[in-house]
């Protein structure tokens, strides 16, 4: 009685309810654990060809451009998200987390240092970076490698 009084006194709870009983339940999926706690040699996080590939990306993307301070957000945003597909292509590390920061600034003969700090399995996991410049802008991107087991 309490269940009725419930969905006929809110319409999103009623609608939710009729999706389940019209698709039924969902089926579970129990995924067992690999055990491999280390990737083969050939799928490891190797920084030089990860280097290549963003050194690639920021030349392609940011050649002859020059600085906005409006579109720097959606271009570094942009240019992580290119840089972290090209990587996963272009590579054979399934098991790692790729994760990558762009960093784009205005050239101003200014000094800059863009840095970081990570706990991790040093055996498995790793980093690069990149850099660009033209006579507008700067760009820095880091790209990080963490092997998930």
């Amino acid at each position: 009685v309490v269940v009725i009084s419930a969905l006929s006194a809110c319409p999103q709870l009623r609608s939710k309810m009729d999706d389940i009983v019209t698709t039924g339940p969902r089926e579970i999926i129990d995924y067992k654990p690999t055990y491999i706690l280390k990737p083969e040699e050939d799928e490891r996080f190797y920084p030089s060809q990860v280097q290549k590939i963003a050194k690639e990306v920021l030349l392609a993307e940011l050649e002859g451009k020059t600085y906005n301070e409006e579109e720097s957000k959606d271009l570094s945003l942009g240019l992580c998200e290119l840089i972290k597909e090209r990587v996963k292509e272009g590579t054979n590390i399934p098991r790692y987390k790729i994760v990558v920061q762009v960093t784009i600034g205005e050239m101003r003969d200014q000094g800059v240092r863009v840095a970081s700090r990570c706990l991790w399995d040093t055996s498995t996991d790793n980093y690069t970076s990149a850099t660009y410049t033209n006579t507008s802008l700067w760009a820095v991107a880091i790209v990080f490698g963490c092997y998930t087991d």
